[in-house]
């Protein structure tokens, strides 16, 4: 495998660690810790939140060093606090010590995606790079698969299987540092800055992001919980579910390919509805189980395309820094992910799952409500400018 394959194939396997089993395992076990913990609906919804909660420390902390610290410094932290995290989490005997450890295992999503994204935009060609993105961003979704059928395996054994991820961690990170570029020089002055948060079109961006990142919980944080306590689902049941939600996920690769033909805007909003028919669809699933693993499969693929949507519209908009550009929506993913969890697990305990996922429904379709315009004449520029002698001086860091 030549550096450019090694680099997208180590970032797939970050990207499934740190979303697919340091964030989002959480909430496929959540039925089983809730049971040994003694956790209400409310409590286990603002430990989910705390992992959002890291997760926008540790974008904000990436873009403001990146450019000193450099793709692999950062992308090996992340391994680290992943592996960290839920290490901690099979240790944890109470409500206070999950929280912590989901937190730092939160944390490590937040050191993911821009590094990633920034080496990617060092090293694969304006063709390439919307290809490689859509492939890493789909690793969420093998990660996820991957934490279904070890449930299957060792049902019942949460501590276990966080033991087992914490492992796989250590052996995602050593990769990591042979996969990604060293820091390139000349880039320590390329510091976040407030003014670049005003252009044209942020506010969309921001506001769709944050509203889809907020209706999501509703089955990354609760969807176990309610497969189980209004269907009537098995832990083998469950498990099964989400991994046909991450299998069908994994389709979401080819979002760089689909928003090439359809555009940006088109796939955002298909994706949108498609998650508002997932949550509704579960409301009904109870007088047909089997729908659910439609609506869970649905979900997947809706959730992966809207999140490399958002991702392939934050970098249209800021073309020359990628890191930004993913960086921004999957901030206000996380801060929507950070309030919307706590909320859903208020309105489960006050109205019931039913009222609950109806409510979040309403506020994904208005997540369609924003969609980007066509990027200026001087943006579009700005992606073929640089010069071939810098190309050059970028390969040779990139193996």
């Amino acid at each position: 495998m030549n550096g450019r394959g090694n680099l997208v194939a180590a970032g797939f396997a970050l990207t499934a660690l740190s979303y697919g089993l340091a964030r989002f395992a959480y909430g496929l076990l959540l039925p089983d810790i809730r049971e040994e913990l003694s956790l209400g609906a409310t409590a286990a919804g603002w430990i989910g939140g705390s992992a959002f909660a890291a997760y926008c420390f540790g974008i904000v902390f990436a873009l403001s060093a990146g450019a000193r610290l450099g793709e692999r410094v950062l992308t090996v932290l992340a391994g680290l606090t992943a592996t960290g995290g839920m290490a901690l989490v099979a240790a944890a005997s109470s409500g206070w010590t999950l929280g912590l450890a989901i937190a730092l295992a939160g944390l490590s999503t937040g050191l993911t995606s821009p590094p990633l994204a920034a080496a990617v935009g060092r090293c694969l060609g304006d063709a390439a790079r919307p290809k490689a993105n859509g492939a890493i961003n789909a690793g969420t979704a093998a990660g996820i698969v991957f934490s279904g059928v070890a449930v299957i395996l060792f049902a019942g054994d949460w501590r276990g299987l966080y033991g087992l991820f914490a492992a796989v961690g250590a052996a995602v990170t050593v990769w990591l540092w042979f996969a990604m570029p060293p820091a390139a020089g000349g880039r320590a002055s390329r510091r976040l800055s407030l003014k670049r948060l005003t252009r044209r079109g942020v506010g969309g961006l921001c506001a769709g992001a944050f509203l889809m990142g907020a209706a999501s919980t509703a089955i990354w944080t609760f969807g176990a919980n309610i497969l189980r306590d209004e269907l009537g689902f098995s832990d083998g049941g469950i498990a099964l579910a989400w991994s046909v939600l991450g299998a069908a996920g994994i389709a979401g690769a080819a979002t760089g390919i689909l928003t090439v033909r359809f555009g940006i805007g088109q796939v955002h909003r298909l994706a949108v509805f498609a998650m508002v028919v997932a949550l509704t669809g579960l409301v009904g699933a109870g007088h047909a189980p089997a729908v659910a693993f439609a609506v869970m499969g649905l979900f997947g693929v809706a959730y992966i395309v809207s999140s490399g949507a958002f991702l392939l519209w934050g970098i249209m908009l800021y073309p020359a820094r990628p890191d930004i550009g993913l960086g921004l929506p999957f901030l206000m993913i996380a801060l929507g992910q950070t309030a919307g969890a706590p909320l859903f697990g208020f309105l489960w305990d006050a109205a019931g799952s039913a009222a609950a996922l109806a409510t979040f429904a309403v506020i994904m379709a208005s997540a369609a409500f924003w969609t980007p315009g066509q990027p200026s004449a001087r943006r579009r520029s700005s992606r073929v400018a640089s010069p071939a002698a810098t190309a050059n001086a970028l390969s040779a860091d990139c193996g």
